[in-house]
Parts: structure tokens; sequence; C-alpha cells
């Protein structure tokens, strides 16, 4: 019995003995890796992922997938920087812009829940139809000249107190989905549709409603992810967000999260975010290139699925 506890102990915290473990390897092989600053950018990187991945986890508790985070991100950022080259107040487009990831997370929702479409093949429709919006709006070329706005500046490339202002956000997105799954009805709703919906159904959840809302939740943080991007960037670009779904869910396995739903925490997320953040920022420390990392990250959510269903 002691040693089935110590397993499931393991087992609960073995994304965060991975992530002490990975650092610790880099960081004797990398003396680069150790350094102040590389920390901060690593942190400012993964900011960018963690929006993406917390949406994705209230997604993915309600046994669904969301491919179409990518997309999102590169179209609502190429309507806020045409909205800011039009002259728009920075903070009035920024605004427009995660209103319109929160509607076009509600398409792919009711794919989902009235079209009754299986999530998978939802957004990837959603995910192809919004990338090639994207091209047709932009025309295949990046919208810049942004103007000096302080405000764009800030969002991406600022600091407060000497902490870069976008791993502020991210620390700050990470409390708010805490008390969000954990401590309200609409939490316990999103666990219920993942785990039992039949039941949950019966108990009075209203299960497309539930799934709607988390399809929103992750179009919304799809968009705020792109605003970092445009501040750090200073410019849109058609190909932006491209394969960010894969980091997401990654992020998402790797903390623990059952990819059938109903399980699965946030602050586990946030380790698996950081695990990918560590992986990315060493390996091109080291030098290897990024079509080997793209293996690498393959192979982590092999072992990360494997892992959930041994679980």
């Amino acid at each position: 019995m002691k040693s089935k506890t110590v397993s499931s102990r393991i087992q609960d915290f073995g994304a965060l003995i991975a992530l002490v473990l990975l650092v610790a390897v880099i960081g004797i092989i990398s003396p680069e890796f150790r350094t102040v600053g590389n920390f901060l950018s690593l942190l400012r990187q993964s900011s960018i992922n963690g929006f993406i991945a917390f949406g994705m986890t209230c997604v993915i508790l309600t046994g669904g997938i969301d491919l179409s985070v990518g997309s999102v991100l590169a179209l609502t950022t190429a309507f806020c920087a045409a909205f800011i080259k039009g002259g728009m107040p920075v903070g009035l487009a920024f605004i427009l812009a995660i209103l319109i990831g929160i509607g076009f997370g509600c398409i792919s929702g009711l794919l989902v829940t009235k079209g009754r479409l299986q999530p998978f093949i939802a957004t990837l429709v959603t995910m192809t139809v919004f990338r090639g919006l994207t091209m047709i709006f932009m025309d295949g070329k990046p919208i810049s000249n942004l103007g000096d706005s302080f405000a764009l500046k800030f969002m991406g490339k600022g600091n407060l107190f000497g902490i870069p202002f976008p791993v502020i956000l991210f620390i700050l997105a990470f409390l708010i989905f805490i008390f969000l799954l954990e401590k309200t009805v609409f939490g316990r709703r999103v666990y219920a549709a993942g785990s039992n919906p039949v039941s949950a159904k019966l108990a009075g959840v209203n299960i497309d409603l539930t799934k709607l809302t988390v399809y929103a939740i992750s179009g919304g943080m799809a968009a705020l992810s792109g605003l970092i991007l445009l501040s750090r960037l200073g410019s849109a670009q058609p190909t932006l967000g491209t394969s960010y779904e894969m980091d997401a869910i990654a992020s998402v396995a790797l903390g623990g999260t059952s990819m059938s739903g109903g399980r699965g925490r946030v602050w586990g997320t946030f380790v698996g975010v950081l695990i990918i953040a560590v992986l990315n920022n060493g390996l091109n420390i080291l030098g290897v290139s990024s079509y080997y990392q793209d293996v690498v990250k393959g192979i982590v959510i092999l072992i990360a699925v494997l892992s959930d269903r041994n679980r």
C-alpha cells in the first residue's frame, strides 16, 4: 500500500520532477543557460505558449481539442495590426482583437455543440479556414509600420519592477485559471462535462453551453498571445502562430491533463509550459537543429499520452 502511495505521488509530481531534472542537466551542459537574462527571456517566451495552453486545458478537460488556436492567433493579430495602422487607439484595437478571438472560438464551439462534429474535425476546419482568411486579408504580406505607441511596445517588451510584463500577465492568468477551474461552479461543470457528460446532463449541467464557453476562452487566449507577439515583432506576419497548437497540446499533456477529459490541473499545464520552454531554449542554446527539436517534441507528447493511458 505504501509503494502505491509513493508511485501515485511520483505520477502527480512527475512533470515537476522532469522540469527540475531538465533544468539541471541543461544548466550543467551550458553555463549560458544558467544566466538571469536567459531565464527572464525563457519566461517571456513561455508566456506566449502559456496563454494558449491555459485555454487549451479548459477545452481538453471537456473531452475536446482545439487545433485552430494558431490560426486564430494569426488572424486576430492581422486585424489588430490593421486597426492600429488605420489610426485606431492601441488599447481599443487590443480589446477588439481579443473579442474577435473569442468570436472565432465560438465558431469552433458551435460546430462542436450544434453541428455535432468531432472536436478534431471541427477545429481542423476552422484552422484551415482562418489560416486561409489570414492570407487573403494580408495578401500574403506582413502588416508593419505600426507607429511608436508606448502601449504597443510595452505589451510584449515592457518591464514592471524588473519583471517582463508578459511574465506578469502569465502569472496572473495562471492564478485566474486556477480560481476559475477549482473554485467556481463553472469549473466543476467543465470537469463534469469531460468525465461523465451523461450524468452531468442529468444533474442539470448545460453541456453545450459549457463546451461553447471553453472554446470561446481558448480563442480569446490565443488572441492575447497574438498581441504579445505583435508587440515583440512590431508587425503582423501571415504565417504567425503556425504549429503553436502542438506546443499547447504538448504542455497540457505533459502537465498530466487526461486527453480524454475530466481530469487535470492548471498547475500541471503551467509546469508543462515551462518544460516546453526549457526544451526550446536549451536546444537552441546547444545549437540543435529545429528539425530535431520537432522530433523531440513529438516524442515528449507520445510519452505524456502513454503515461496518461497508464494512469
